[in-house]
This record gives structure tokens, sequence and C-alpha cells, in this order.
């Protein structure tokens, strides 16, 4: 069964961009390794607002015979966008894709895409990178309401050049 992570940068304060949807505050630390970090993914799952977001910022996502970007919305049209693929139902689509061979899959970007697949059970972990910010407001890690979910810690890292803290949880079944 392959693994669903869900990766992003939080600030200190608990949230994964501003209140407009912005993330100008994150810091990228050189001595995060982001190719090998994402050599360990063929899909990456995007919620539609963070997808939004990242067109916003001139990012769009680009899939490759390597990577699949999936965008999961109730409102974008398939063919949209040909550089991803839009499925409209999550927990599904997750479900099967997770049975299927491959690499790991990332939860890249979107609290409420992440809450609505940790509710379904199809979250195995969870890796942070805590960016020494206080934003005093935004768009919180897990939206409330939320399932409650017990992590075990798997490993951590201090980056001293920007003070960002790398935190990997692996979700603990009941």
């Amino acid at each position: 069964m392959r693994r669903v992570i869900y990766g992003c940068a939080m600030s200190l304060d608990g949230y994964i961009a501003a209140s407009d949807g912005g993330y100008d505050w994150i810091v990228m630390d050189p001595e995060i390794d982001f190719k090998a970090l994402y050599a360990r993914f063929d899909t990456f799952l995007i919620g539609r607002k963070t997808y939004e977001e990242m067109k916003r910022m001139g990012r769009p996502a680009k899939s490759t015979r390597r990577l699949q970007n999936v965008v999961f919305s109730r409102s974008l049209k398939p063919s949209e966008d040909r550089n991803v693929t839009v499925v409209s139902d999550a927990e599904p689509f997750v479900a099967e894709l997770r049975a299927k061979p491959g690499k790991e899959i990332a939860l890249f970007g979107g609290g409420e895409l992440f809450r609505s697949l940790l509710a379904a059970n199809l979250v195995d972990g969870v890796e942070v990178s805590v960016i020494p910010v206080l934003l005093g407001g935004g768009i919180p890690l897990l939206p409330s309401p939320a399932t409650r979910a017990t992590l075990k810690l798997r490993k951590h890292r201090a980056y001293k050049k920007t003070g960002t803290i790398g935190l990997e949880y692996e979700i603990k079944r009941s």
C-alpha cells in the first residue's frame, strides 16, 4: 500500500498560509535537499485553492512522465489545464491510487483537503517545516472541525541558518 504524506510549511502559530493565501513568509533553507525530497513521490495531490494560488503566483503545476499532479475541485472543469488531472471526489480516487503500485504520494497544500483525507484514514504521515514567524492569523494547518489523530515522531531536524525545524510524523492507527 502506497503512503500518502501531507507536507507543508507552517508558521510557529500554526498557519500554512496568510489570510490572503500568500506564503511569502516561507524561507527556503539552503540545507534542505528539495530534489531528494521530491524524488520520493510520483504523484502530488493538490487542493483547488492551493492550485489557484500556485497559478496566481506564476508557478502552475506541471505533469511529466514521472510526476502526476491531481487537483481536487468540484468547480474546475477537467479540460481547463492539460498539465493536471482534475478530480471532483477525492476519497475514492485517493483510496484507489494508494492501492496501485508506485512511489509515495505527496499531499501538497490544502488544509481542507488534508482534513477530509485524514478523516477518511487516507493520510499516513505529516511532514512539517516550522518556519520561525508568527502570522497572527491565516489558513490553519488543520481547519476545524477535524478528526483527532495521534502522531508518532519519526524524525526531526533543526536548520540553523534559518531557524526552521523539520518534523516528520507517522499517523498512528487505532
